[in-house]
């Protein structure tokens, strides 16, 4: 499928090639899987659900660091969530929901090496040597964003829905279906948004976003994101900046990145012009 089999593979044998690296990653989020399904009581009583309960390790580490910085907005007082479940096979299509999760995040790494054997034959020799490491760079941005969710987004979450009341006669009690597809899109969009860099590397390589383009929108990105952490977080300054922060250095890291492919495009330029 790369420039230099384009006369050699036709668009049918393109098809058969993706086709089994599809199959690939598919089987290999299948085997996580299962292996997630058949540990349940780890992934569900020491992950899943771990963050409903008061000593979860980001609630300890947050609170020991706000009373040594002598302020007590850090220390968020989790409620433990009553969590319910309504329907007779509810328990059963959360394991393999969850399970199907943790594959996919388990898996991630393996998937993209797939897909990135099936779109690296297509690259010049100078593209193939400044991409070099995107595997491992989009994998440990996948995983850092995946726990971002799970150690902050999900805590600060629980702790704003779970004790959330419109009146003193209503009593919380969250279905367990809901509490794990909130946890998952969590985690997954977390795991997504972190990818923003690469996506960025690969979309100022074809001259689809500039330097200038994301500086244009730095303020509407910084409003999204306030919005976006005033809503999953408490009412308070702390929480959202705790939120926010990371996300601002993505942007602004993405920034730097496009700036840096169009320099190097334009002295690739300059260079072809001298030697003509």
């Amino acid at each position: 499928m790369g420039k230099k089999k384009e006369n050699e593979m036709s668009f049918l044998e393109h098809l058969e090639e993706l086709r089994w690296h599809i199959i690939r990653s598919l089987i290999a989020i299948v085997v996580c899987g299962l292996v997630a399904f058949i540990f349940k009581k780890i992934v569900f009583d020491e992950i899943i659900l771990a963050p409903n309960r008061p000593d979860f390790f980001t609630v300890r580490v947050l609170c020991e660091f706000g009373k040594w910085l002598r302020l007590n907005a850090f220390c968020i007082d989790i409620k433990p969530m009553n969590l319910i479940s309504i329907k007779m096979s509810g328990q059963f299509s959360m394991h393999v929901m969850v399970s199907l999760v943790a594959g996919i995040v388990i898996a991630f790494p393996y998937v993209f090496f797939q897909f990135w054997r099936f779109i690296v034959p297509a690259l010049y020799p100078n593209e193939k040597k400044h991409a070099r490491g995107a595997i491992f760079y989009s994998s440990a941005l996948f995983i850092l964003g995946v726990s971002f969710g799970y150690f902050i987004i999900i805590p600060l979450t629980i702790n704003f829905f779970g004790s959330y009341s419109v009146s003193d006669t209503v009593t919380n009690q969250i279905n367990l279906i809901s509490y794990v597809s909130n946890m998952s899109s969590v985690i997954i969009a977390s795991g997504i948004i972190f990818e923003m860099p690469i996506l960025v590397f690969f979309l100022s390589k074809i001259g689809i976003i500039t330097p200038q383009f994301l500086k244009r929108f730095r303020k509407h990105s910084i409003i999204v994101i306030l919005a976006m952490a005033a809503i999953i977080t408490p009412p308070d300054i702390f929480s959202q900046l705790l939120v926010s922060l990371p996300l601002f250095i993505l942007y602004e890291v993405s920034i730097l990145i496009s700036k840096r492919i169009v320099r190097r495009q334009e002295r690739e330029a300059l260079k072809e012009e001298e030697d003509k």
